[in-house]
């Protein structure tokens, strides 16, 4: 029976001590599996708790027990942008692709030591990243797009597994935990059999289940679904015993000191022969564990290894996640479609008997290219082994020839574009065929203009993929210039497009010539100019004019810009009729902030080129290299006559030699720490 109290110091005594006990009781039933008491004990203990709650509101904190319990009904989800980006992961599928990513690890190191890996299985559910500020969580957010996630945080307090306050003492200050949310295959079967009963939808996999209940705008429903979280990293890491873990695996030992869950299958080992047999292991008993994985993570475990080897665009160097192979089943070729993408290749796609494979239901395939087709020797009419390749894209990954009818058809690439009867070339070296039509093809006009209007680009909200069929369909828009010159009496006369519609969307036009030049550059669809390209290509020459009037060579010294991406470029920028389209869509008012070109003064490093090699034991190399480009120094991966500065930290090795004979000049850790103590 709860006691009643005559003050409310004496009920804070009594309910911090509730607060400890649950806590620890929870401790064991959701992170060690070892509950020490009866259900019924704990609900009273948690009744205890609510009641005093209830008497004394004031006494409710943010990491109390209660909290766990679904609160009001959000309206929408805020977004968060993550302080440290959370990167994708590269995939591997065979076990060569094991063996090269070792390789390059010891090629970047230059080392024939052999690497410790911490290896994971790659739970199928949906990335979180949980902030906890002294101990206390203070925000949860989804990946999003890596850069920018949705605020979840009330949803995640209701996961059972999720400690609302951290364990243990020397708390670090702030603690960004990464993990993944996911529904459990026991919970997922329970979770379908209540739905079912309910007469509501039935979930196709445990995956689609996790993610739709932890973005629910209800966070009663989040806490009434079976989910649970393993924690797998860190990003935001400020102080406490974990920030003196030198290896991602002591990491995880302190995560779950502090009270957090970790995959029990965690295993450290030595060199690819191992990560292969670990590989294989995991996979023999994929289906025995209690949750879904599609593959193994092989993650370098030193982290100064890991800060060394830094960061490509999307995902680190020191890990990569191996995938199993896909589900496969047999189903019919039905009939075979070439479609015209918006660079003008043509990709033929396999219209199939439906099958459910992967989890869902496949009617679809690509075949890629004629070379492909060559390869698998496939026919209309074929009964086909369809996977998901990666389990994402589903693909045709043989035929059966037994199987194979009197009626079948070969399948012939199309000489002329489907779509507006231009010529199809294939280029030298390159496997896919492309349409020469250009502007005057219907296909990448739409593709084209539906790129620019994205989100990432011109973010033209309202003119969504099927506005512009019928705006290219109606000879209204051609190309992107005519957005701008769009009119209320043209837009009105569009099927099931009415007047607010047509004003609303006006004004988004409107606002949308208020841009950056990243985004611009981004909206033209240049090939594999992406939007990090894009951003280098805006900050390193600071003008539209200076973009289109570099050459080759100018192209290549933008950060991340190769031979081909330089290639595609220069073309893309000597074309006249793109410059005439990039004219007209200056000319009609779109606009962006002036980037102050650098100074001498803020960039003291400009024009110079730094090379950075050993290990640096004050900072990561990310962090310095991230430092000096802010201070405008090109830091490049290699030593050369052009090198002005070489950054040696310790065990540097051939690069340091190399800049010893061509008498470049030679830093190490503690002149570099010196010269950035000493800047303003």
């Amino acid at each position: 029976m709860t006691p009643s109290f005559i003050s409310s110091d004496d009920a804070k005594a009594f309910l911090d001590s509730i607060k400890t006990t649950i806590e620890d009781y929870n401790h064991q039933y959701y992170v060690l599996d070892d509950p020490s008491i009866p259900d019924v004990e704990y609900d009273r203990l948690m009744q205890d708790l609510l009641a005093i709650e209830g008497s004394f509101p004031s006494l409710r904190t943010p990491d109390s027990p209660s909290q766990k319990v679904g609160g009001a009904a959000l309206t929408k989800f805020d977004q968060i942008e993550h302080e440290i980006a959370m990167l994708s992961l590269d995939n591997g599928f065979k076990d060569d692709d094991l063996r090269a990513f070792e390789q390059r690890i010891k090629d970047r190191l230059n080392t024939e030591e052999t690497i410790e890996f911490a290896c994971e299985p790659k739970l199928d559910g949906l990335a979180v990243s949980i902030l906890y500020e002294n101990g206390i969580l203070t925000q949860a957010a989804t990946r999003g797009d890596g850069q920018v996630g949705e605020n979840i945080t009330a949803n995640v307090k209701t996961i059972a597994n999720v400690p609302l306050k951290l364990r243990g003492d020397n708390l670090p200050q702030r603690l960004e935990v990464r993990g993944e949310v996911f529904m459990p295959k026991q919970g997922f079967e329970n979770l379908n059999e209540l739905q079912k009963k309910a007469g509501n939808k039935i979930f196709v996999n445990p995956r689609n289940a996790a993610a739709g209940s932890l973005r629910q705008l209800d966070s009663k429903i989040t806490a009434s679904r079976p989910l649970r979280l393993y924690a797998y990293s860190v990003g935001i890491l400020q102080g406490g015993d974990i920030s003196q873990a030198q290896s991602h695996t002591q990491r995880l030992t302190c995560l779950e000191a502090l009270g957090l869950p970790l995959c029990k299958e965690t295993q450290v080992v030595r060199g690819f022969t191992a990560c292969l047999e670990y590989f294989v292991k995991i996979g023999q008993v994929r289906n025995s564990l209690s949750y879904d994985i599609d593959g193994v993570v092989f993650k370098v475990n030193r982290i100064t290894l890991q800060n060394r080897l830094g960061f490509v665009s999307k995902a680190p160097r020191w890990a990569m996640a191996q995938k199993f192979p896909a589900q496969e089943e047999l189903t019919i070729l039905k009939e075979v479609e070439f479609q015209v993408g918006r660079t003008g290749a043509i990709t033929p796609v396999a219209r199939l008997e439906p099958v459910f494979v992967g989890g869902v239901t496949v009617s679809n395939a690509t075949l890629h290219n004629q070379d492909e087709i060559n390869r698998l020797g496939v026919r209309i009419g074929d009964t086909v082994v369809i996977r998901r390749a990666g389990d994402v894209i589903p693909q045709i990954v043989s035929v059966v020839l037994d199987r194979r009818p009197a009626h079948s058809t070969e399948i012939s690439f199309p000489s002329e574009c489907p779509v507006c009867q231009s010529h199809v070339e294939r280029i030298e070296n390159e496997a896919v065929m492309r349409c020469t039509g250009g502007l005057v093809c219907a296909a990448q006009t739409k593709q084209a203009i539906k790129h620019f209007a994205s989100r990432k680009a011109f973010d033209i909200e309202g003119l969504g993929d099927k506005i512009v069929d019928q705006l290219v369909d109606q000879k209204l828009i051609q190309n992107p210039t005519d957005i701008f010159a769009l009119q209320l009496s043209e837009l009105v006369s569009l099927e099931r497009f009415g007047t607010k519609s047509a004003v609303n969307l006006l004004r988004a036009i409107d606002a949308s010539k208020q841009t950056t030049l990243a985004k611009f550059i981004y909206s033209l669809g240049i090939r594999e100019v992406g939007e990090s390209t894009a951003r280098n290509l805006a900050l390193h020459f600071n003008t539209l004019d200076a973009i289109i009037s570099a050459n080759l060579d100018a192209l290549k010294e933008v950060q991340d810009v190769g031979e081909i991406v330089a290639s595609h470029l220069y073309e893309f920028l000597r074309e006249p009729l793109n410059i005439d389209v990039l004219n007209k869509l200056v000319s009609v008012g779109i606009t962006w902030p002036v980037i102050a070109p650098p100074s001498q003064e803020k960039q003291p490093l400009l024009g110079k080129t730094l090379v950075l090699t050993g290990m640096l034991t004050q900072m990561g190399r990310t962090e310095a290299k991230s430092k000096l480009q802010e201070l405008g120094a090109k830091v490049s991966g290699s030593i050369s006559a052009k090198t002005d500065l070489l950054i040696a930290g310790e065990k540097a090795g051939s690069k340091l030699t190399k800049a010893q004979n061509l008498g470049i000049e030679i830093w190490d850790e503690n002149a570099l720490v010196k010269y950035f103590s000493g800047l303003p």
